[in-house]
């Protein structure tokens, strides 16, 4: 049972200052480190082996949560009961749970997530929105993509808010960071997967490809910017440029709808009669 007054009371003490520091890019470069909030994020970090290495709990937090507090202890995390104003001040939400964990970096090296030969991948370039990012992130874990790439051009992965958008997706599958959008697509298509970009103005309709069997292969998703797409180079890289049709009056779709679209698209193609993942069904 946990005592029943916090230890950590001071949002001056050193491990306090240390913890909220991780809200900065360049203090995350530099420890390594990044912040992940709420029960289900800091569960998610706890079933990795060595990622949560340590964990601010509110008591009535640690109480209600218990599960998730002995996990954190059990795998060596170092657990501190803080004060309702620490937990606040080291949060970078509005209403927090009671729960904040500190964890490793998570970065997966591009050529590991080659030599696995995916057959599906989520590859981010040149997106700057960290609750896209992670919301996409969240997508492609749910899809069932083997891993997601985040060219040098985009968004730190490690944003508070790309970590809560994640919803645990971050440690659920194998993501690069920091690739170069032509090492990205090159090495894929070494790799045997078939680059497709989405783009509202594409010349290929996502409908007329499914209708084609055209989906069914190894399958990496290049999605762009959130207000003006990808630009020409990086089009130019593609095998086809795809764009999701509108068969309403909507003007176009956000980056995360429309990931979730053509992500979910290929996932259904791949498990069909003659996909690439419909003899092992996995």
């Amino acid at each position: 049972m946990p005592p029943a007054s916090p230890e950590l009371i001071s949002p001056r003490s050193p491990r306090v200052l240390a913890a909220r520091r991780l809200a900065k890019r360049n203090f995350r470069g530099k420890e390594q480190l990044f912040l992940a909030e709420g029960p289900q994020a800091v569960r998610e970090a706890g079933a990795q082996p060595g990622t949560l290495v340590e964990l601010f709990a509110t008591v009535e937090a640690a109480e209600r949560y218990a599960d998730i507090v002995g996990e954190a202890r059990d795998t060596g995390a170092r657990v501190h009961l803080a004060s309702e104003e620490v937990i606040a001040d080291i949060s970078t939400t509005v209403t927090p749970q009671g729960l904040v964990g500190i964890c490793r970096f998570l970065d997966t090296p591009f050529e590991e997530i080659l030599a696995a030969r995916p057959r599906l991948v989520a590859v981010l370039a040149h997106v700057r929105d960290p609750g896209n990012a992670g919301t996409v992130l969240r997508c492609a874990d749910a899809a069932g993509a083997e891993a997601v790439v985040l060219t040098d051009a985009s968004v730190d992965l490690y944003n508070p808010k790309a970590v809560r958008a994640s919803v645990g997706s971050l440690f659920h599958l194998p993501v690069a960071v920091g690739v170069p959008v032509e090492r990205a697509v090159a090495g894929l298509k070494d790799a045997g997967v078939r680059i497709l970009a989405a783009d509202g103005a594409g010349r290929h309709d996502l409908d007329d490809e499914l209708d084609k069997g055209t989906m069914g292969g190894p399958t990496a998703w290049v999605f762009g910017n959130e207000a003006w797409g990808l630009p020409n180079e990086t089009r130019a890289l593609a095998d086809a440029v795809v764009r999701v049709p509108i068969h309403g009056k909507a003007e176009s779709l956000n980056l995360a709808t429309a990931a979730a679209v053509c992500l979910y698209a290929s996932a259904r193609a791949q498990r069909a009669p003659g996909g690439c993942r419909s003899v092992t069904g996995s």
